[in-house]
């Protein structure tokens, strides 16, 4: 039996897994940066129940920069279909998922965007992942 009658069709969920992995990671890592190099030097006034708060967003810019940038090396080596790769892929974007849970008030629909991708990532990696193992 040859190795093109061993592969499913699902394959294609699992490489979609490992490029949707380097859109995420991409996305974070500017987002991240954005945060650390912004006009306001990561800083920003957020108002609080009648008072005003001044919030630095440098370690959480420094955060998404490089989990992101880990999250894109992690999507190459998915891609190559090395099993280390996609037990990480899917605990960074289960992390990156939480984390944007702290977004959620600020900037909704880009965080509900991000969590959707990382829960599609997380579905490609876990039931279609072996299958780029395999091929």
């Amino acid at each position: 039996m040859s190795d093109v009658q061993k592969q499913s069709g699902w394959v294609g969920w699992a490489v979609f897994g490992g490029i949707l992995l380097i859109i995420v990671g991409v996305f974070n890592a500017l987002y991240g940066l954005a945060a650390v190099i912004g006009p306001s030097e990561g800083a920003f006034f957020v108002p609080v129940t009648g008072t005003l708060w001044l919030v630095d967003v440098g370690p959480w810019g420094w955060w998404h920069l490089i989990v992101g940038l880990a999250i894109v090396l992690v999507g190459v080596f998915v891609l190559r279909g090395a099993t280390w790769a996609r037990i990480t892929g899917v605990v960074l974007v289960g992390l990156n998922a939480v984390s944007q849970f702290a977004t959620l008030p600020y900037a909704p629909w880009w965080a509900i965007t991000v969590i959707v991708l990382d829960l599609l990532v997380i579905y490609a990696l876990i039931a279609r992942g072996k299958e780029l193992a395999d091929r």
